[in-house]
Protein backbone atom coordinates (compact mmCIF):
# COMPACT_ATOMS: atom_id res chain seq x y z
CA UNK A 1 0.00 0.00 0.00
CA UNK A 2 1.18 3.60 -0.62
CA UNK A 3 1.82 5.48 2.45
CA UNK A 4 1.07 9.41 3.02
CA UNK A 5 3.34 12.11 4.69
CA UNK A 6 2.36 15.56 4.68
CA UNK A 7 4.44 18.89 6.34
CA UNK A 8 2.36 17.58 9.34
CA UNK A 9 4.08 14.16 9.13
CA UNK A 10 7.10 12.19 9.43
CA UNK A 11 7.06 8.92 8.91
CA UNK A 12 10.05 7.02 10.49
CA UNK A 13 11.08 3.40 9.63
CA UNK A 14 14.06 2.07 10.93
CA UNK A 15 13.47 -1.61 8.80
CA UNK A 16 11.26 -3.10 6.35
CA UNK A 17 8.15 -3.24 8.16
CA UNK A 18 8.44 -1.20 10.84
CA UNK A 19 5.79 0.66 12.72
CA UNK A 20 5.00 4.16 11.43
CA UNK A 21 5.78 6.69 13.60
CA UNK A 22 4.44 10.40 13.31
CA UNK A 23 6.20 13.43 14.43
CA UNK A 24 3.60 16.48 13.82
CA UNK A 25 5.30 20.08 12.60
CA UNK A 26 3.42 23.01 12.33
CA UNK A 27 2.40 24.96 9.06
CA UNK A 28 5.43 26.57 7.61
CA UNK A 29 4.95 30.53 6.89
CA UNK A 30 6.46 30.58 3.58
CA UNK A 31 3.90 27.61 2.44
CA UNK A 32 1.03 29.02 0.35
CA UNK A 33 -1.54 27.98 -1.49
CA UNK A 34 -1.69 23.95 -3.42
CA UNK A 35 0.97 21.65 -1.84
CA UNK A 36 3.33 20.23 -4.42
CA UNK A 37 3.00 16.39 -3.98
CA UNK A 38 6.00 14.40 -4.31
CA UNK A 39 5.87 10.41 -4.55
CA UNK A 40 8.84 8.03 -3.87
CA UNK A 41 8.72 4.34 -5.82
CA UNK A 42 10.78 2.08 -3.30
CA UNK A 43 11.15 -1.48 -1.59
CA UNK A 44 9.87 -2.51 1.85
CA UNK A 45 9.89 -6.22 1.06
CA UNK A 46 12.40 -8.50 -0.07
CA UNK A 47 16.46 -8.67 -0.68
CA UNK A 48 16.75 -5.17 -2.16
CA UNK A 49 14.42 -3.77 0.83
CA UNK A 50 17.07 -2.54 3.25
CA UNK A 51 18.27 0.33 0.32
CA UNK A 52 14.59 0.92 0.04
CA UNK A 53 13.80 1.95 3.59
CA UNK A 54 17.16 3.91 3.41
CA UNK A 55 15.81 6.12 0.20
CA UNK A 56 12.95 7.42 1.92
CA UNK A 57 15.03 8.06 5.07
CA UNK A 58 17.13 10.11 2.93
CA UNK A 59 14.29 11.86 1.33
CA UNK A 60 12.66 12.26 5.15
CA UNK A 61 15.65 13.80 6.58
CA UNK A 62 15.73 16.53 3.69
CA UNK A 63 12.44 17.46 4.40
CA UNK A 64 12.55 17.65 7.52
CA UNK A 65 15.43 19.52 7.19
CA UNK A 66 13.39 21.97 5.56
CA UNK A 67 10.42 21.48 7.01
CA UNK A 68 8.37 20.33 4.44
CA UNK A 69 8.81 23.00 1.92
CA UNK A 70 10.34 22.76 -1.51
CA UNK A 71 10.78 25.73 -3.69
CA UNK A 72 8.34 28.01 -1.44
CA UNK A 73 5.80 25.27 -1.51
CA UNK A 74 4.29 23.04 1.47
CA UNK A 75 4.72 19.21 0.45
CA UNK A 76 2.65 16.39 0.74
CA UNK A 77 4.66 13.22 0.43
CA UNK A 78 3.42 9.58 -0.74
CA UNK A 79 5.98 6.56 -0.59
CA UNK A 80 4.83 3.48 -2.38
CA UNK A 81 6.52 0.21 -1.89
CA UNK A 82 7.00 -1.19 -5.58
CA UNK A 83 7.70 -4.73 -3.82
CA UNK A 84 11.12 -4.82 -5.86
CA UNK A 85 9.69 -6.28 -9.09
CA UNK A 86 8.50 -4.44 -12.51
CA UNK A 87 4.83 -5.09 -12.46
CA UNK A 88 4.83 -3.41 -8.90
CA UNK A 89 6.68 -0.54 -9.99
CA UNK A 90 4.70 0.06 -12.82
CA UNK A 91 1.34 -0.18 -10.55
CA UNK A 92 2.46 1.99 -8.04
CA UNK A 93 3.55 4.68 -10.31
CA UNK A 94 0.18 4.54 -12.01
CA UNK A 95 -1.59 5.18 -8.55
CA UNK A 96 0.89 8.08 -7.68
CA UNK A 97 0.21 9.56 -11.09
CA UNK A 98 -3.73 9.07 -11.32
CA UNK A 99 -4.69 8.51 -8.10
CA UNK A 100 -2.56 10.71 -6.00
CA UNK A 101 -1.54 13.50 -8.57
CA UNK A 102 1.69 13.83 -7.75
CA UNK A 103 3.59 16.54 -9.46
CA UNK A 104 7.45 14.64 -9.46
CA UNK A 105 7.95 10.98 -8.81
CA UNK A 106 11.49 10.01 -7.00
CA UNK A 107 12.64 6.48 -7.74
CA UNK A 108 12.56 3.79 -8.44
CA UNK A 109 15.84 2.28 -6.83
CA UNK A 110 16.16 -1.27 -9.48
CA UNK A 111 17.18 -0.55 -12.83
CA UNK A 112 14.66 -3.18 -14.26
CA UNK A 113 11.73 -1.21 -12.28
CA UNK A 114 13.03 1.87 -14.23
CA UNK A 115 12.65 0.07 -17.69
CA UNK A 116 9.61 -0.94 -16.68
CA UNK A 117 8.05 2.46 -16.39
CA UNK A 118 10.20 4.04 -18.70
CA UNK A 119 7.34 4.51 -21.25
CA UNK A 120 4.71 4.85 -18.93
CA UNK A 121 6.65 8.25 -17.17
CA UNK A 122 7.17 9.58 -21.35
CA UNK A 123 3.49 8.95 -21.98
CA UNK A 124 2.49 10.68 -18.86
CA UNK A 125 4.96 13.58 -18.98
CA UNK A 126 5.71 12.58 -15.79
CA UNK A 127 8.85 14.51 -14.20
CA UNK A 128 11.09 11.26 -12.37
CA UNK A 129 14.16 11.49 -10.81
CA UNK A 130 15.48 8.64 -10.23
CA UNK A 131 17.37 6.46 -8.32
CA UNK A 132 17.67 3.10 -10.76
CA UNK A 133 20.25 3.09 -12.52
CA UNK A 134 19.01 1.68 -16.02
CA UNK A 135 22.34 2.90 -18.31
CA UNK A 136 20.56 3.00 -21.98
CA UNK A 137 17.54 5.65 -20.64
CA UNK A 138 20.01 8.25 -20.54
CA UNK A 139 21.82 6.94 -23.89
CA UNK A 140 20.94 5.37 -26.89
CA UNK A 141 16.73 5.95 -25.50
CA UNK A 142 17.05 8.77 -23.78
CA UNK A 143 13.81 9.94 -21.59
CA UNK A 144 13.07 13.43 -21.84
CA UNK A 145 11.09 13.08 -18.37
CA UNK A 146 14.41 11.30 -16.60
CA UNK A 147 16.81 13.35 -14.50
CA UNK A 148 19.36 10.77 -12.99
CA UNK A 149 21.35 12.66 -9.71
CA UNK A 150 22.44 9.26 -9.04
CA UNK A 151 24.33 7.53 -11.30
CA UNK A 152 24.07 4.45 -14.69
CA UNK A 153 25.04 1.24 -13.34
CA UNK A 154 28.01 1.53 -14.67
CA UNK A 155 29.42 4.74 -14.18
CA UNK A 156 31.33 3.92 -10.77
CA UNK A 157 32.61 0.35 -12.23
CA UNK A 158 33.78 2.28 -15.24
CA UNK A 159 36.79 3.79 -12.86
CA UNK A 160 36.98 1.08 -10.71
CA UNK A 161 37.75 -1.31 -13.41
CA UNK A 162 40.83 1.58 -14.34
CA UNK A 163 41.69 1.27 -10.84
CA UNK A 164 42.04 -2.31 -10.92
CA UNK A 165 44.02 -2.43 -13.62
CA UNK A 166 46.49 0.57 -13.07
CA UNK A 167 46.63 0.76 -9.09
CA UNK A 168 46.25 -2.56 -7.84
CA UNK A 169 47.71 -3.89 -11.05
CA UNK A 170 45.21 -6.57 -11.33
CA UNK A 171 45.06 -8.88 -14.66
CA UNK A 172 42.99 -11.71 -14.44
CA UNK A 173 39.41 -11.27 -12.64
CA UNK A 174 36.12 -13.33 -12.38
CA UNK A 175 33.09 -11.21 -12.12
CA UNK A 176 29.77 -12.05 -10.19
CA UNK A 177 26.68 -10.46 -9.88
CA UNK A 178 23.13 -10.77 -9.69
CA UNK A 179 21.44 -12.05 -12.64
CA UNK A 180 19.27 -8.52 -13.67
CA UNK A 181 19.99 -5.33 -15.50
CA UNK A 182 21.94 -3.35 -12.39
CA UNK A 183 24.15 -6.28 -12.44
CA UNK A 184 24.81 -6.76 -16.18
CA UNK A 185 25.32 -3.22 -16.71
CA UNK A 186 27.68 -2.73 -13.79
CA UNK A 187 29.93 -5.66 -14.82
CA UNK A 188 29.67 -4.86 -18.52
CA UNK A 189 30.99 -1.39 -17.20
CA UNK A 190 34.13 -2.84 -15.30
CA UNK A 191 34.81 -5.54 -17.85
CA UNK A 192 35.44 -2.74 -20.66
CA UNK A 193 37.24 -0.22 -18.66
CA UNK A 194 38.99 -2.65 -17.13
CA UNK A 195 40.08 -4.46 -20.99
CA UNK A 196 40.74 -0.93 -22.02
CA UNK A 197 43.41 -0.76 -19.44
CA UNK A 198 45.37 -4.41 -19.43
CA UNK A 199 42.83 -6.53 -17.80
CA UNK A 200 41.38 -9.73 -18.87
CA UNK A 201 37.53 -10.54 -17.69
CA UNK A 202 38.15 -14.75 -17.27
CA UNK A 203 34.64 -15.23 -16.31
CA UNK A 204 31.23 -13.91 -15.49
CA UNK A 205 29.13 -15.05 -12.88
CA UNK A 206 25.63 -14.59 -12.70
CA UNK A 207 23.35 -16.23 -9.30
CA UNK A 208 19.52 -14.65 -9.21
CA UNK A 209 18.62 -11.66 -7.07
CA UNK A 210 17.87 -14.66 -4.36
CA UNK A 211 19.99 -16.57 -3.88
CA UNK A 212 20.62 -17.78 -0.10
CA UNK A 213 23.68 -20.21 -0.55
CA UNK A 214 26.63 -18.97 -3.08
CA UNK A 215 28.28 -22.42 -3.04
CA UNK A 216 27.97 -23.50 -6.51
CA UNK A 217 29.33 -20.05 -7.97
CA UNK A 218 31.67 -19.89 -5.41
CA UNK A 219 33.31 -23.27 -6.51
CA UNK A 220 33.82 -21.87 -9.87
CA UNK A 221 35.99 -19.04 -9.24
CA UNK A 222 40.02 -19.82 -9.86
CA UNK A 223 42.18 -18.92 -12.63
CA UNK A 224 42.31 -15.23 -11.60
CA UNK A 225 43.91 -12.67 -9.32
CA UNK A 226 40.90 -10.97 -7.91
CA UNK A 227 37.08 -11.47 -7.97
CA UNK A 228 34.70 -8.65 -9.03
CA UNK A 229 31.57 -8.38 -7.61
CA UNK A 230 28.57 -6.48 -8.05
CA UNK A 231 26.17 -8.04 -5.29
CA UNK A 232 23.16 -4.96 -4.43
CA UNK A 233 20.90 -4.71 -0.54
CA UNK A 234 21.92 -7.01 1.86
CA UNK A 235 23.53 -9.53 -0.62
CA UNK A 236 26.46 -8.39 0.09
CA UNK A 237 27.17 -9.47 3.15
CA UNK A 238 25.73 -12.89 2.49
CA UNK A 239 28.36 -13.21 -0.18
CA UNK A 240 31.34 -12.12 1.39
CA UNK A 241 30.75 -13.94 4.66
CA UNK A 242 29.92 -17.09 2.41
CA UNK A 243 33.66 -16.23 0.30
CA UNK A 244 35.62 -16.16 3.56
CA UNK A 245 34.37 -19.12 4.27
CA UNK A 246 34.81 -20.51 1.27
CA UNK A 247 38.44 -19.88 1.78
CA UNK A 248 39.07 -18.10 -1.09
CA UNK A 249 41.50 -15.20 -0.61
CA UNK A 250 41.45 -13.30 -3.92
CA UNK A 251 41.21 -9.32 -4.24
CA UNK A 252 38.04 -8.21 -3.76
CA UNK A 253 36.69 -5.43 -6.01
CA UNK A 254 32.90 -4.03 -5.77
CA UNK A 255 30.77 -1.22 -7.30
CA UNK A 256 28.63 1.21 -5.26
CA UNK A 257 26.20 -1.23 -3.78
CA UNK A 258 28.83 -3.69 -3.05
CA UNK A 259 30.25 -2.29 -0.14
CA UNK A 260 27.44 0.31 0.49
CA UNK A 261 28.53 2.30 3.78
CA UNK A 262 24.87 1.56 5.25
CA UNK A 263 26.59 -2.40 5.26
CA UNK A 264 29.54 -1.82 7.49
CA UNK A 265 27.86 -2.37 10.66
CA UNK A 266 26.97 -6.02 9.21
CA UNK A 267 30.51 -6.48 7.77
CA UNK A 268 33.23 -8.57 9.77
CA UNK A 269 36.56 -9.50 9.16
CA UNK A 270 35.96 -11.06 6.22
CA UNK A 271 35.10 -7.91 4.49
CA UNK A 272 38.73 -5.80 5.45
CA UNK A 273 40.78 -4.82 2.26
CA UNK A 274 37.26 -4.91 0.02
CA UNK A 275 37.95 -2.07 -2.56
CA UNK A 276 34.94 -0.35 -4.16
CA UNK A 277 34.15 2.26 -5.88
CA UNK A 278 31.45 4.85 -5.36
CA UNK A 279 29.53 8.35 -5.79
CA UNK A 280 28.77 8.51 -2.03
CA UNK A 281 31.31 7.81 0.80
CA UNK A 282 30.65 8.13 4.27
CA UNK A 283 34.18 9.47 5.20
CA UNK A 284 33.62 12.85 2.88
CA UNK A 285 34.69 15.74 5.04
CA UNK A 286 32.07 18.72 3.90
CA UNK A 287 29.74 20.35 5.97
CA UNK A 288 26.93 19.19 3.66
CA UNK A 289 28.02 15.73 4.43
CA UNK A 290 28.19 16.36 8.08
CA UNK A 291 24.49 18.09 7.84
CA UNK A 292 22.96 15.04 6.42
CA UNK A 293 24.76 12.13 8.67
CA UNK A 294 24.03 14.23 11.50
CA UNK A 295 20.50 14.27 10.36
CA UNK A 296 19.94 10.69 9.55
CA UNK A 297 21.60 9.86 12.57
CA UNK A 298 19.29 12.00 14.85
CA UNK A 299 16.24 11.16 12.49
CA UNK A 300 16.92 7.27 12.51
CA UNK A 301 19.57 6.61 14.84
CA UNK A 302 20.75 5.05 10.84
CA UNK A 303 24.40 4.79 9.47
CA UNK A 304 23.22 6.04 5.97
CA UNK A 305 25.17 4.76 3.01
CA UNK A 306 24.81 5.82 -0.77
CA UNK A 307 20.68 5.16 -0.77
CA UNK A 308 19.75 7.79 1.56
CA UNK A 309 22.45 10.36 0.18
CA UNK A 310 21.25 10.00 -3.21
CA UNK A 311 17.84 10.69 -2.68
CA UNK A 312 18.46 13.05 -0.46
CA UNK A 313 20.48 15.04 -3.45
CA UNK A 314 17.74 13.99 -5.16
CA UNK A 315 15.66 16.19 -3.08
CA UNK A 316 18.28 19.42 -3.37
CA UNK A 317 17.96 19.31 -6.80
CA UNK A 318 14.12 18.97 -6.65
CA UNK A 319 14.23 22.10 -4.36
CA UNK A 320 16.58 23.91 -6.65
CA UNK A 321 14.84 23.19 -9.90
CA UNK A 322 11.30 24.20 -8.30
CA UNK A 323 12.71 27.53 -6.84
CA UNK A 324 13.92 28.43 -10.46
CA UNK A 325 10.59 27.43 -11.54
CA UNK A 326 8.87 29.63 -9.63
CA UNK A 327 7.36 26.85 -7.63
CA UNK A 328 5.24 26.20 -10.80
CA UNK A 329 5.22 22.67 -11.34
CA UNK A 330 1.93 23.15 -13.42
CA UNK A 331 4.31 23.33 -17.02
CA UNK A 332 5.87 20.10 -16.57
CA UNK A 333 8.51 21.13 -20.00
CA UNK A 334 8.97 23.97 -18.09
CA UNK A 335 10.16 22.34 -14.81
CA UNK A 336 12.32 19.47 -16.56
CA UNK A 337 14.15 22.52 -18.07
CA UNK A 338 14.99 24.50 -14.48
CA UNK A 339 16.12 20.86 -13.08
CA UNK A 340 18.14 19.75 -16.10
CA UNK A 341 19.96 23.49 -15.19
CA UNK A 342 20.48 22.65 -11.91
CA UNK A 343 24.60 22.63 -10.68
CA UNK A 344 24.79 22.00 -7.21
CA UNK A 345 28.43 22.51 -4.72
CA UNK A 346 26.80 21.30 -1.52
CA UNK A 347 25.46 17.40 -1.73
CA UNK A 348 26.82 14.87 0.64
CA UNK A 349 28.19 13.37 -2.51
CA UNK A 350 30.35 16.24 -3.92
CA UNK A 351 29.48 18.72 -6.85
CA UNK A 352 27.07 17.48 -9.37
CA UNK A 353 25.64 18.87 -12.94
CA UNK A 354 23.99 17.28 -15.59
CA UNK A 355 24.49 16.20 -19.03
CA UNK A 356 22.93 16.85 -22.06
CA UNK A 357 21.26 13.52 -21.91
CA UNK A 358 19.71 14.04 -18.16
CA UNK A 359 22.68 12.46 -15.96
CA UNK A 360 24.85 13.57 -13.59
CA UNK A 361 28.36 14.15 -13.79
CA UNK A 362 30.16 13.90 -10.26
CA UNK A 363 32.72 12.68 -8.08
CA UNK A 364 33.62 8.52 -7.73
CA UNK A 365 35.33 7.57 -4.75
CA UNK A 366 37.61 4.59 -4.84
CA UNK A 367 37.84 3.28 -0.85
CA UNK A 368 39.35 0.25 1.06
CA UNK A 369 37.65 -1.25 3.92
CA UNK A 370 40.03 -0.73 6.79
CA UNK A 371 39.97 -1.00 10.89
CA UNK A 372 41.34 2.25 11.16
CA UNK A 373 39.55 5.66 11.89
CA UNK A 374 36.02 4.31 11.91
CA UNK A 375 33.87 6.70 13.68
CA UNK A 376 29.55 6.73 14.85
CA UNK A 377 30.54 3.75 16.98
CA UNK A 378 31.61 1.87 13.58
CA UNK A 379 34.41 -1.04 13.80
CA UNK A 380 35.34 -0.68 10.12
CA UNK A 381 35.33 1.75 8.02
CA UNK A 382 35.21 2.80 3.83
CA UNK A 383 38.63 5.27 3.30
CA UNK A 384 38.75 6.97 0.16
CA UNK A 385 41.91 5.85 -1.18
CA UNK A 386 41.50 7.83 -4.64
CA UNK A 387 38.88 9.63 -6.16
CA UNK A 388 38.07 10.83 -9.98
CA UNK A 389 36.33 13.96 -9.97
CA UNK A 390 33.83 15.00 -13.01
CA UNK A 391 33.05 10.98 -13.81
CA UNK A 392 30.32 11.45 -16.39
CA UNK A 393 28.42 8.23 -17.83
CA UNK A 394 30.95 7.82 -20.79
CA UNK A 395 34.27 7.60 -18.57
CA UNK A 396 37.04 8.53 -20.98
CA UNK A 397 35.18 7.44 -24.41
CA UNK A 398 34.23 9.65 -26.86
CA UNK A 399 30.22 9.91 -26.41
CA UNK A 400 29.50 9.13 -30.15
CA UNK A 401 32.32 6.28 -29.83
CA UNK A 402 30.53 4.73 -26.51
CA UNK A 403 27.29 4.60 -27.93
CA UNK A 404 27.69 3.51 -30.64
CA UNK A 405 28.37 0.16 -28.77
CA UNK A 406 25.03 -2.03 -27.65
CA UNK A 407 23.87 -1.10 -24.12
CA UNK A 408 26.14 -3.43 -21.46
CA UNK A 409 24.26 -6.41 -21.09
CA UNK A 410 24.84 -10.08 -20.01
CA UNK A 411 26.60 -11.13 -23.12
CA UNK A 412 28.15 -7.50 -24.11
CA UNK A 413 30.91 -7.20 -23.68
CA UNK A 414 31.71 -10.87 -24.63
CA UNK A 415 34.17 -13.35 -23.03
CA UNK A 416 37.69 -12.98 -25.22
CA UNK A 417 40.41 -15.52 -24.80
CA UNK A 418 42.96 -14.31 -22.21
Amino acid sequence: MSRKTTRRGLLGSAAAGAAVALTRFPAPAVAQGKPFKLGLLTVKTGPLAAGGVLMEQGVLTYLKEKNFTLGGRKVDFISADTGGNPAGAKTKAQQLVERDQVDVILGPLAAFELYAINAYVIEKKMPTLSLAAADNLTQRTPNPFLLRASATSSQAMQPMGHYAATELKLKRVVTISEDFAFGYEQMGGFQAAFAKDGGCVVKKLWPPLVTPDYTPYLAQIGDCDAVCQGFAGSNPIRFMKQYATAGLKYQVVAGEAGADDFLLKSFGDEAVGLVSAAPYTLDLETEANQRFVNGMLKNYDAIPGQYAALLYGNCQVLDAGLTAAGGDSSDRDKLMAALKSVSLADTPRGPIKFDHLNNVIGTIYIRRLVKEGAKYGLKLWNKTIHTYENVSQFWTWPEKEFLAHPVYSRDYPPLNRC
